[in-house]
């Protein structure tokens, strides 16, 4: 096992892998809003991941300076989908996505 996360990417390929497909199956399997953006930070965290480990293997800084960029832009959209979810609980009184068919036009 050691050998798999020594001087190669494989063993980063296969973590990210397996954290990118954890945020898929939460975002297709779960029904709360909460756990939705957490699956989501979870497969941009996966990408922010492989971006690092393949700027410092190819000795390219491009990759970490997308990892920073990628940061910024989940941290805005946490603060926007926060707002957007404190605004349906007051109206429907749920997290749950099956609240907000309530929403309808």
């Amino acid at each position: 096992m050691k050998d798999l996360f020594t001087n190669s990417l494989n063993g980063y390929i296969l973590l990210s892998s397996l954290l990118f497909c954890i945020g898929v199956l939460g975002v297709l399997i779960r029904k709360n809003i909460i756990i939705l953006f957490m699956s989501i930070e979870l497969m941009l965290n996966a990408v922010n991941l492989l971006l690092a480990a393949f700027s410092v293997h190819h000795n390219n800084p491009d990759g970490q300076v997308f990892v920073f960029f990628i940061m910024a832009v989940a941290a805005a959209e946490i603060t926007v989908g926060l707002a957007i979810l404190v605004m349906i609980y007051r109206n429907t009184g749920s997290v749950s996505i099956d609240a907000l068919k309530k929403l309808k036009w």
